[in-house]
């Protein structure tokens, strides 16, 4: 039989060796922290001749989704390993608590600046988000693009968004946060970080759609609610939490394993006369 020590250390060692890869994460390089950020340009005009495909191969313009509805803004990319799905997963959760729909009352509009990524991919994430949402069986006002380099990088310079590729880990850096913009493609209102709150949100949406701006003084207080993409520190935190989740999880597994261990070993071992 292995001594009980044995088990305890070889046991120890897996879990070490599996958490290392989270643990042992390499924070980005300060020089591509400092390029990251999300500056307000409020009442910027987004070019509505910039072409992009659509998630079913179809060329379209920006301006093909200005009309008499708000729009929900979202730049990241759809093979994101970690920020961009925490961005549309806090957008829909929250969408899901409006008494606004999708199509009928604003419109959603993804858009990678990864100019790698394809439709399919773009498909792939509509319909899950369309499946998550599951408050409206029409695709109407669920727009997920991919598009060149060129008209990438101008519609993300037009509302202030700063991202590098860092092409050691093949990954993009870059702020988080939604933007709103009017029915006609102005920029009316930013929301920073991963969680906007439903009525903060809907108000966004009201403002929008009559045609107004909000304040920096309102995205400021935004920003400091809830992460500050200006100075690098969410892009940090993110890492953090990922590390904190792991180390718990080493903790937790490795407690209840050792539980189960040293149980075992003492219902094995011979009892005293």
């Amino acid at each position: 039989m292995i001594p009980f020590k044995v088990k305890v250390f070889w046991i120890v060692l897996v879990l070490l060796v599996w958490a290392t890869p989270v643990l042992a994460q390499k924070p980005l390089p300060q020089d591509i922290i400092t390029q990251v950020r999300f500056e307000q340009k409020l009442d910027a005009q987004v070019p509505a001749n910039l072409a992009f495909t659509d998630s079913t191969g179809k060329a379209v313009t920006l301006g093909d989704y200005f009309g008499d509805k708000p729009i929900i803004l979202d730049l990241g990319y759809y093979e994101c390993p970690m920020l961009c799905s925490l961005v549309r997963n806090g957008l829909f959760e929250s969408l899901k608590q409006l008494d606004f729909t999708v199509g009928q009352d604003f419109q959603v509009l993804i858009v990678s600046i990864d100019p790698g990524e394809t439709p399919d991919i773009a498909e792939v994430k509509r319909r899950a988000s369309m499946m998550d949402y599951g408050r409206s069986t029409s695709t109407d006002g669920w727009n997920f693009l991919v598009g060149q380099e060129d008209n990438i990088k101008q519609l993300a310079d037009t509302i202030g968004f700063k991202y590098v590729y860092d092409a050691e880990i093949d990954q993009y850096a870059h702020p988080s946060g939604v933007v709103i913009l009017t029915p006609d493609g102005r920029v009316s209102r930013y929301f920073y970080g991963i969680e906007f709150p439903a009525t903060t949100l809907r108000l966004g949406l009201v403002e929008a759609a009559a045609n107004k701006i909000g304040s920096p003084v309102d995205q400021l207080l935004l920003t400091c609610y809830h992460y500050d993409p200006v100075s690098g520190e969410y892009t940090l935190a993110i890492m953090n939490i990922i590390r904190i989740i792991g180390v718990a999880t080493v903790v937790i597994v490795g407690g209840v394993v050792l539980f189960m261990v040293r149980r075992d070993h003492e219902k094995s071992s011979p009892r005293p006369v």
